[in-house]
């Protein structure tokens, strides 16, 4: 049963965790430039980790190495250009952000759990709505 006593006490103790954990953490607690520069360094470690580890990224990439290119030369104006770049880039965070949910529930247990699949069909299926926004801008632009 809740009670207010009970949600103060796990409020202050998610504090005291909170607090730990900035104290305990050598990646916690970094400012300035040092703080964006190790931003900078996680960003291309999880870009190669993404590009070594899946194949649906590698695809995605390759997608973009040659869609990007073509917004430009097909993209009326700067709008246009814009919009259909954006689209595929969004692609492209999506899947970092599936393949980050895949690992984490991967490492948590490599079990099979209704709710492990659960999660990672949800990611699936926001990656194959970004997927289907390329497609429509795309269409559009091209189109009409």
């Amino acid at each position: 049963m809740q009670t207010p006593e009970n949600n103060q006490h796990i409020a202050e103790n998610t504090t005291l965790q909170s607090k730990h954990l900035a104290e305990t953490s050598p990646f916690k607690g970094k400012t300035g430039i040092r703080r964006l520069m190790n931003a900078f360094g996680y960003s291309l470690q999880g870009f190669g980790a993404a590009f070594k580890h899946e194949d649906a990224f590698r695809q995605e990439v390759f997608l973009a190495v040659v869609l990007i290119p073509l917004a430009f030369y097909l993209g009326e104006n700067r709008v246009e250009q814009a919009l259909m770049i954006a689209s595929v880039l969004l692609v492209l965070i999506v899947e970092l952000l599936n393949s980050a949910i895949e690992a984490a529930v991967d490492h948590t247990s490599i079990e099979r759990h209704p709710l492990a699949k659960q999660a990672k069909d949800i990611g699936s299926a926001a990656v194959f709505i970004a997927l289907m926004i390329v497609a429509v801008v795309w269409g559009l632009m091209l189109l009409g």
